[in-house]
């Protein structure tokens, strides 16, 4: 990171040094064999791979390649003005995911299943990623402090908060209509594009970098920034060669195993795409920086909320060459509402800016339980369940709301320091005391 004086900070030496290229090299290396492989098995060079050898080194490469992505595009921050970096990084973070679930929208239109399956791979992204990696956050943070609430203030969380909870609102409509429409994008796309230019216009903030992403933003500039370009086009690659012949894969194994592809899909693919976030989360949490970790995770959950979701109808329609919404059976109307439900509690737990640790628990409860019930009158129970909960907490922090928009509309404050509750007392829900002096 730059100095105080403009100085860029010497680069990264000894073992911590070593160890970051070490790790970056053994990730590069396991990306190398997808594309490859890809090339000789489109022109028949090989015989088509068995479902899990295909699985095992084309879903390793799409884990490689992310984690390359993220260090990648943290350091990208460095050199690109703060609008442009929120911009890139938002597409680049849910690239895994895209590849994945564009894939199965592309090819819905010849494959009724691969339009659910779709859905599926969304939702179940969308729900991994507040189900397990926001408690993750609270907890790692939990142990490092024994505090009982972790607090999340300032202009950009807040904005977050404001859009995440729009397109939320939105999204319940999408289980009532039955599909996902170029309307839906155009909105979904809309909310989007207004975050970014919110955020765009706050102060700009120097990085904290860490591991492979802080040994290459130490690097002279122009060497940084070919590292980075490099970086990009090689994990795009890997994750475009690897994103059919994974999820094919996946699918040979639930018809050979007899498990269901809805499953696989829905849980295992996101699991593989969000491994390398959750763990650049867990790493911050574990170093203290709890804060930005789940600053973080609540940006990814806009991106994933409306971009990833707005995109397969587009997929959609221009693989069918006629504007067409995605359509959704009943399957993919209630796992939408339950998405959407749960997205409403955790709009609703941050009303007070805050997360405790009744609030993480009852996150990764209900995420967890719900996993072994298929009956859709329990889902559906599930998603009210959600509904109730998210209504009792808004209704009881009411009177904090407002300051969740002031904040919002704020601009050039200092970061908000983390604390367990309101400046200068106790966490209360409902109302924040004034600070003691």
């Amino acid at each position: 990171m730059p100095s105080p004086s403009g100085r860029e900070d010497r680069p990264a030496k000894g073992a911590a040094s070593f160890r970051n290229w070490l790790l970056l090299g053994a990730c590069a290396a396991i990306c190398a064999p997808a594309p490859i492989l890809r090339l000789l098995l489109i022109t028949g060079v090989i015989p088509e791979l068995g479902s899990v050898p295909a699985v095992l080194i084309f879903g390793s490469a799409i884990v490689a390649a992310a984690f390359i992505l993220t260090w990648a595009s943290e350091t990208a921050e460095k050199d690109i003005s703060q609008g442009l970096a929120l911009v890139a990084i938002a597409l680049i973070a849910v690239l895994p995911e895209y590849a994945v679930d564009l894939y199965l929208a592309w090819t819905a239109h010849g494959s009724a299943e691969n339009a659910a399956l779709a859905t599926a791979n969304m939702t179940g992204a969308n729900r991994l990623l507040v189900g397990t990696g926001w408690p993750m956050v609270f907890f790692l943070y939990w142990l490092r402090s024994k505090k009982g609430a972790l607090r999340v203030s300032g202009h950009e969380t807040s904005l977050a908060l404001i859009f995440l909870g729009a397109a939320t609102l939105y999204n319940f409509v999408i289980p009532i209509k039955g599909n996902i429409s170029l309307i839906d994008t155009g909105v979904l796309f809309s909310l989007f594009g207004g975050y970014v230019y919110l955020v765009s216009r706050a102060p700009a903030t120097e990085p904290e970098l860490v591991g492979p992403a802080l040994t290459l933003g130490s690097l002279a500039k122009r060497r940084r920034r070919g590292m980075v370009i490099l970086l990009f086009l090689y994990s795009a690659l890997t994750i475009f060669a690897a994103a059919e012949p994974f999820v094919e894969g996946l699918k040979g194994i639930g018809e050979d195993l007899g498990i269901s592809k809805f499953v696989l899909i829905q849980w295992f693919a996101p699991l593989a795409s969000e491994a390398p976030e959750l763990t650049v989360a867990a790493i911050l949490a574990s170093r203290g920086r709890a804060l930005a970790a789940m600053v973080m995770l609540i940006s990814s959950k806009v991106n994933q909320w409306t971009l990833l979701i707005g995109s397969l109808p587009v997929a959609y329609s221009i693989s069918g060459a006629h504007l067409s919404p995605l359509p959704m059976d009943s399957r993919q109307v209630e796992e939408v509402f339950l998405t959407a439900a749960q997205s409403a509690f955790a709009v609703a737990i941050f009303a007070s800016l805050s997360i405790s640790t009744r609030e993480a628990l009852l996150l990764l409860g209900l995420f967890g339980t719900q996993l072994f019930f298929t009956d859709p009158a329990v889902r559906y129970a599930y998603g009210g369940v959600y509904l109730a909960l998210a209504a009792f907490l808004f209704f009881q922090d009411r009177h904090t709301l407002p300051i969740v928009f002031r904040e919002a509309s704020r601009r050039g404050g200092k970061a908000p320091a983390m604390s367990t509750g309101p400046p200068g007392g106790k966490k209360e829900r409902g109302r924040t005391k004034k600070p003691s002096r």
